[in-house]
């Protein structure tokens, strides 16, 4: 087959009238797979619109023959929401670094060497759980509630994907706290004093 049976723009599949296709036959864009007539699909023959499985006319399915947009499922259960509702609200899309530049200026002492000053910096990678501890130590609270507030939330679950354990938050106490706590009574001498 000839690209050139392509009515679309931007093809790289084969006989597409849609734009932006890598599958063959699509009459849709911006599609995967092959003869699908909605868009933004990486399965076969949908004429829904973002399925990964097949022969779907609903949306955002990833089985075969759905007529209906699934119910989301989160922390491994089933939810009341399907993705076009909870695409209404707002979503927190963690801006995790797991690879990101380190200017020679700010590298440690003992990672300055003459390839680092040549480059004038490094580039750092972190495995998707340390990038998520960089990220949770620099979220707004409005955006770690957000995920604590996710349909069937669970914290072993979270901590399994991303290693972060939410309840484990630093706390402040005063010393009268910590005394209490330990049953005893203790004097605070202040520094400088006798």
């Amino acid at each position: 087959m000839d690209k050139k049976n392509n009515t679309g723009l931007d093809n790289s599949g084969y006989r597409n009238s849609g734009d932006y296709n890598s599958g063959y036959r699509n009459s849709g864009d911006y599609n995967s797979g092959d003869y699908n007539s909605g868009d933004y699909n990486s399965g076969c023959r949908n004429s829904g619109y973002r399925n990964s499985g097949n022969y779907n006319s609903g949306d955002y399915n990833s089985g075969w023959f759905n007529t209906n947009e699934p119910k989301m499922r989160f922390f491994n259960k089933d939810s009341d929401i399907t993705y076009s509702e909870f695409s209404k609200n707002l979503i927190v899309y963690p801006d995790l670094h797991t690879c990101h530049w380190v200017d020679y200026k700010d590298l440690p002492k003992d990672e300055q060497n003459t390839d680092t000053k040549n480059m004038d910096g490094k580039l750092v990678t972190m495995d998707y759980k340390e990038a998520w501890k960089e990220y949770w130590g620099r979220a707004r609270e409005s955006d770690k509630n957000f995920f604590k507030t996710l349909p069937n939330f669970s914290e072993e679950i979270f901590f399994a994907i991303t290693g972060i354990k939410v309840n484990e938050e630093i706390q402040e106490v005063t010393m009268e706290q910590v005394c209490a706590k330990f049953g005893k009574n203790v004097k605070i001498k202040k520094v400088g004093t006798n």
